[in-house]
Order: structure tokens, then sequence, then C-alpha cells
């Protein structure tokens, strides 16, 4: 039963440390999921509680999965994890037969899973749940209720802290498809011979004021009293999408520069603004500056956005910027990066560097490289300070148990 009950703690906890942690380092793509939710389910209203649940949310999984692991205020953590499991079991379920969006966001970008997937996952996760709470009387603190109060504390707030901090910059790890060192243009092209999707197509012809539909097979060609109302496809099966699929920027014009922009052998800056109406006036002057600067260095600049032709065009007559606006798919300029606005440094296509406007460093260098490779230094700094975080934490807990024994 001990080894049982081990094993258990330390699945369950595993999966959700994992999941609390990929989501806490990328509290934009959290909150985005939460508003597709919230318009699926018709209560826009709450969309302003997106950011603060997608926190909260990421917060309280990783310090119960902190929790099982350390064997910390169990009675506590095996009620939490119980409801938590129970609640959102229900809720994939509902999510599974309904399908209002197409991927749950349980694991963020890092693992892509359908409902269905989640659905199962969440089974699975529930038998170690459940087994955990039907026997949490026989956990036994590992020092006093003060002291694990304070672990259990920590865990929540360390997660907490991580989120403000990737709000205020950048998701410290990146699991979407415009990571550095990725070349656009070879992530959009298909492989030869993927397969490609397979659509049947539905006839739905009308008879006697009855409509009823048809595949070319089964239709009564011979009956000519059915009248044809439309013709319609549905998806059989999904073939090969490549990562970046939906890459596309278009001029004021309608003019698509995308080719131009990737085959540029020199450095190319692209200010990704996804909201022009949201977006900070302190950094957007900031992004300003950057694009005079640029032009000193013969960098080609260019403004990115979602924004639509209104907010635009008051964006220009408030600001009067100096450099060019272009548009891409709310969608995929949201999935580029998380900021608002950003930076990304390209070159032929390839991406070299990404930035939170107010992390670009103050002056630009002809050698944008070393300046790229700098800042990814910063954020490997960072993970391991959180790596040396951890590992200080569990040498805490295992002092504690040896002392307890």
């Amino acid at each position: 039963m001990k080894y049982l009950l081990t094993a258990a703690r330390m699945f369950a906890g595993a999966v959700f440390i994992f999941s609390g942690f990929v989501k806490a380092i990328d509290p934009h793509g959290s909150a985005i999921k939460f508003g597709e939710y919230f318009e699926a389910f018709g209560i826009d209203f709450l969309s302003s509680l997106a950011f603060p649940l997608a926190i909260l949310l990421s917060s309280v999984e990783f310090m119960t999965g902190i929790n099982l692991v350390a064997r910390v205020r169990m009675k506590f953590t095996s009620w939490l994890l119980l409801v938590f499991m129970s609640f959102f079991t229900i809720l994939t379920l509902i999510l599974a037969l309904t399908n209002p969006v197409s991927d749950c966001g349980c694991f963020g970008d890092a693992v892509k899973l359908t409902n269905w997937q989640t659905f199962w996952k969440n089974i699975i996760v529930i038998i170690p749940a459940i087994f955990i709470f039907l026997n949490r009387k026989n956990f036994t603190g590992i020092t006093r209720p003060l002291s694990e109060w304070v672990l259990a504390g920590t865990g929540l707030l360390f997660a907490a802290a991580l989120s403000v901090y990737c709000i205020f910059h950048l998701p410290i790890i990146d699991f979407r498809p415009y990571k550095v060192g990725v070349n656009i243009q070879e992530s959009m092209t298909v492989p030869e011979g993927a397969p490609s999707d397979i659509y049947d197509i539905i006839l739905v012809y009308e008879k006697d004021g009855v409509m009823q539909e048809f595949t070319p097979l089964n239709f009564p060609w011979n009956d000519s009293l059915w009248t044809w109302v439309e013709t319609k496809q549905k998806l059989v099966s999904k073939g090969y999408e490549p990562p970046i699929h939906d890459f596309s920027i278009t001029s004021a014009e309608g003019e698509d520069v995308t080719g131009t922009v990737l085959a540029n052998t020199g450095y190319t800056l692209l200010m990704i603004a996804p909201d022009l109406d949201r977006s900070a006036a302190r950094l957007m002057e900031k992004a300003a500056n950057i694009y005079e600067h640029s032009k000193e260095l013969n960098i080609d600049f260019l403004c990115l956005t979602s924004s639509t032709g209104s907010i635009i065009n008051k964006f220009m007559e408030d600001n009067d910027p100096s450099y060019p606006i272009y548009t891409m798919d709310e969608t995929a300029i949201k999935t580029i990066i998380r900021a608002n606005p950003g930076i990304m440094l390209i070159r032929e296509g390839t991406i070299t560097g990404k930035w939170n406007v107010r992390d670009f460093p103050d002056e630009l260098k002809a050698d944008m490289a070393g300046v790229a490779l700098r800042y990814q230094s910063h954020v490997r700094d960072i993970l391991s300070v959180i790596a040396l975080f951890f590992g200080l934490s569990l040498i805490y807990v295992i002092l504690l148990r040896f002392m307890k024994r």
C-alpha cells in the first residue's frame, strides 16, 4: 500500500506540476484560451477575468503538484486534487461531446490534445486522485503544520510570480511554432507525399417540403422530383498541416508582401502589436525610437497588427507613426509573440530573436544576431535560477523528512 500511494502521489504530482508550469510561463496563452471558452459558452462578460483566472489556475495546479510530490498538507491536498479532477473530468466530457473549441489548452502549447484525448487523460489521472483521497488519513506530516503551509504557499506564490514575470516580458520557454531558430518559409512548406484533407461530398435536396442529405453514391438519380438545395463538404480525415500555416503579411493596399519580407537577406525587425488601441503609449514611443535607429543601420522595420482598419486609422491620426503598418490574421499574430507590442528579428525568413519591447536594447547594432544571443543568455540565466530553486527546495524537503525520522 505504501508503494502504491507513493506511485499515485508522484504520478499525479508530476502531471500537475507540468500542467501548472507550462501554463504559468504562458499566461497570455491561457488567457486567450479562457476567452475562447467564454465566447463559446456565451459568457463574454467574464472576459476581463481571463488573466486573473489564468494566473490562479496555473498557480493552484502547480501548488497541488508540489504538495503531492513533497507530501505536504496531504489531507487538504487530497481534497483539492479530487475536487479539481472531478470538476475538470465532467467539464472535459461536455467539451468532448460539444467541441466548442478544438484544443483544451490543459498543457498550454507544450502538448496539444483534442477534447476527447483530454477527457481520457483526466480519467487516467482521476484514478490515483481517488486512491489518494480514500487513503488521505494514512499520510503523516513531514514537519509542523505552519511550516507545511509555508511550503505550500511558496509553491503557489512562485507560480504566480512566474506568470506575472512572463506577462511583462516573454515566456521563458517558447513551445509555439515561432521559436528562435525556426525558418518560417520552411515551416510553411508541406512535405512531398504528405496526406491531404479528405472530405465527403454531402448533397442536400428537398422533396415535398422535406430536406434530406445524400452522398453521390446513394442519391436517387432516377427521381427527378428532388430539388437541389446546397452542396456541403464534411471533413473525414485531417491531412498534414505545416507548423506555420497562416503567416501572411498584407499592406494597407491589400498587397501580400510575405514573400518579400521572408526573402530579405538583411535583418528585418517586425514590431508585433496585436491590439494597437491597447498598446502602452510608453512602449509604442520606444518602438518609434527603435524604428529611427533601424533606419540609420539600414534595417527594415515593419509594424504588424490584427487591429481593424478604423483602429489603425485612429492610431495613425493620434501618433503619426513614421514606420509602415501591415496587417495579419489575429490568431497568427497572437501566436508569434506574447506581447503587445513585441519585437521579432528575422533574416532570410529565420527567426533570430524575440523581445517584449520593454526588454529591447536602447541602441541597435549592426550585429543584431549578437544582441539576440545576449538576450537568450539572459533567459537561460532565469531558467538556471528556477532550476536552482527547485533543487534547493528538494534538498530542504529531504532534510525535513530525515530529521523527522
